[in-house]
């Protein structure tokens, strides 16, 4: 069964989509990787606030565990 989003939910998904795609989608990293950000971040946050770093932290590989 399909999940039907709110209008706020896929504006959200949009927006974060743009946003990862415009920082992050140089060939650099994978497409998947910027979509299950996107999942991920769009399943908890109601807001675009912070969702670069997260990536950075999360996504890249560059994460520093100290």
């Amino acid at each position: 069964m399909a999940t039907t989003l709110t209008e706020a939910e896929l504006d959200l998904r949009q927006q974060v989509l743009l946003i990862l795609f415009k920082n992050f989608g140089d060939g650099k990293y994978s497409g998947k990787s910027i979509y299950e950000c996107a999942d991920d971040w769009c399943s908890k946050q109601v807001t675009t606030a912070g969702l670069v770093s997260y990536y950075k932290a999360y996504y890249t590989g560059s994460h520093d565990n100290t």
